[in-house]
């Protein structure tokens, strides 16, 4: 019998380049950061929302679970009503998505000695909601393999340096019609040179962060490859649902190995005699990680030189702009290609180009201790 499948989705980072509207407690997964995400047009939805309906009806709100930390979990329980409260997983801290991804495969044994789970990112656009939804339902059927593990692709376009390369093998069969691929290696954020020569391939796609396996599988792979956190979060079981769990969690927490899930299974997973097979099925579907400013402009300008305002705007011999000062006018003369972005305590100012290095605005104002800008 075909286990049930559960939903998982990671909402614990910062979006620190995505300041000063992304914030320790409203982190760009809990804003409405594109206005028209979604094939709905769904306006107004934070990503995180936008993120939950658009798998609802794959995943009813009982088998939906949320990995948050604690500044933010208030704020995830407001936006996603629906969501069972034990269903809400809150990180004393943060440790990669190794340990969130492991602490949501606990819980849901608990629940269902062996679900198929999907874990997908908070904070990720996708134009086209329906073949995405097919995507998905074949992801399930593959991974509903024993030994097997899932992870999309998206189709490498250009030389992005900022994202994890996946190089495809053999076709290892067809799910729901759709072709999945053996994954031969993943490349984390190659070098401009090699970027271009994975492109020019044909055989790469992007890591989108996005997978598919069995409870059983993963548990079975994170023991070989990552053991002790196996272990310290696996001997919580018999604490879950009790009021030991938390001061329990925030012990084993606190010596968890920060490592990601790519590093710490996926890789090693997919060398010969790990006990299970990778897979990759290929995802056209519209996606953007959103990763800046200068993406966000990048999805909403219709055309090239457009310029983007969240309110109205004026322009002069002006083009290419991003412009986020709602309930104000602004007029913008003379200048190409830049971000602005306003709050009540800080305004933002960068050419698009540089929109990656607000991130470290960030680690300046932490070196500061402005902890009221965070």
């Amino acid at each position: 019998m075909k286990p049930e499948a559960h939903a998982v989705i990671l909402a614990g980072g910062r979006g620190t380049r995505f300041w000063p509207r992304s914030r320790t407690r409203t982190p760009k997964q809990l804003l409405s950061i594109i206005a028209n995400a979604g094939a709905s047009g769904a306006g107004g939805e934070t990503m995180i929302q936008q993120t939950a309906r658009r798998i609802a009806p794959l995943f009813p709100a009982s088998r939906l679970w949320v990995v948050t930390q604690a500044e933010q979990a208030e704020a995830v329980r407001r936006q996603l009503p629906g969501l069972p409260r034990s269903h809400l997983l809150v990180e004393p801290e943060g440790r990669n998505t190794a340990a969130a991804i492991a602490l949501a495969a606990v819980h849901i044994r608990r629940e269902q000695r062996d679900a198929l789970m999907a874990v997908l990112p908070a904070d990720h656009v996708i134009r086209q909601e329906q073949r995405y939804r097919a995507i998905l339902r074949a992801a399930l059927q593959a991974a509903a393999q024993p030994g097997t593990l899932v992870v999309l692709g998206i189709t490498a376009s250009q030389p992005e340096t900022g994202y994890g390369y996946i190089e495809r093998g053999a076709e290892a069969g067809r799910f729901r019609g759709m072709p999945a691929f053996r994954v031969k290696r993943f490349t984390e954020k190659p070098a401009p040179a090699l970027a271009r020569r994975y492109v020019a391939s044909g055989r790469y796609f992007w890591n989108a962060g996005m997978f598919f396996w069995r409870v059983s599988t993963f548990l079975d792979q994170l023991s070989r490859h990552l053991p002790a956190t196996e272990k310290a979060l696996g001997g919580l079981d018999k604490s879950i649902g009790t009021a030991r769990y938390k001061s329990r969690l925030g012990r084993v927490y606190r010596r968890l190995e920060n490592i990601s899930v790519d590093y710490a299974v996926l890789e090693p997973a997919s060398r010969p005699g790990s006990g299970a097979s990778v897979s990759v099925l290929p995802a056209s579907v519209g996606w953007s990680d959103i990763g800046s400013w200068a993406a966000v402009y990048e999805l909403e300008a219709k055309q090239p030189g457009e310029t983007v305002s969240a309110g109205p705007f004026i322009s002069l011999d002006a083009e290419g702009n991003y412009l986020w000062a709602p309930g104000k006018l602004v007029a913008a003369i003379g200048v190409r290609d830049l971000v602005l972005v306003e709050t009540g305590d800080a305004i933002l100012i960068c050419p698009r180009q540089r929109a990656q290095d607000v991130g470290r605005i960030v680690k300046e104002l932490e070196r500061l201790k402005r902890k009221s800008l965070l």
